[in-house]
């Protein structure tokens, strides 16, 4: 009798023990399994400053670009879509003097981020300046810069020597200087001034 209530006990304390160990092991199991999870769903530092550094680069690469073209033995600066850039005479330092109606018919180039130079120009040269309503206008060399709504085309210059607004309008060299020869690619009048004549001295 003994015998068989000391062998009922050992038996009840195996599965006691094995129940134990079970119930252990999922606890461990479940444990594991949450920090697995939690480790996925959270970015590795490497991978969140490749993130961030992608997201710098795109808001970096957002800045107008400034490159040249040629025409009648000169150089100058152009912009979106090679459309040529202009200087206004009437500017004073870096500071824009034409608003309104005047910036209707020469759009100043504008940009939403650092401005990058294209070949032949120079990086250093480049700059920006705010505008009275906010937007950032680019600059060179101190020059606002601007285009001209007579531009048709990627190579018409027909604002270059124009006098709208009551001073001189010329194109911009990549020294940073204007290029003063007179006369645009097409001749006549058009909204904020009229070109010399259809062709540069």
């Amino acid at each position: 009798m003994t015998t068989l209530r000391t062998a009922r006990l050992r038996a009840a304390g195996i599965v006691a023990t094995a129940a134990c160990a079970v119930a252990i092991a999922a606890c461990g199991s479940s444990s594991s399994s949450s920090s697995a999870t939690s480790s996925a769903a959270a970015p590795t530092p490497a991978a969140a400053a490749t993130t961030s550094s992608t997201a710098s680069t795109a808001a970096a690469g957002s800045g107008a670009v400034i490159g040249t073209a040629k025409a009648h033995g000169h150089t100058y600066l152009t912009g979106k879509s090679g459309h040529a850039i202009y200087l206004w005479v009437a500017d004073k330092g870096s500071t824009s003097s034409c608003s309104g109606a005047c910036a209707q018919a020469w759009p100043p180039v504008t940009t939403t981020g650092t401005p990058t130079a294209g070949s032949g120009v120079t990086a250093s040269m480049l700059g920006m300046t705010k505008r009275s309503d906010g937007t950032e206008q680019v600059t060179y060399d101190g020059h606002p810069l601007y285009y001209f709504v007579g531009d048709t085309s990627a190579s018409s210059t027909a604002g270059q020597g124009s006098d709208g607004f009551g001073a001189k309008w010329w194109l911009v060299a990549p020294s940073g200087s204007a290029i003063t020869a007179s006369g645009g690619s097409s001749g006549g009048s058009s909204s904020g001034g009229s070109s010399s004549g259809s062709g540069w001295g």
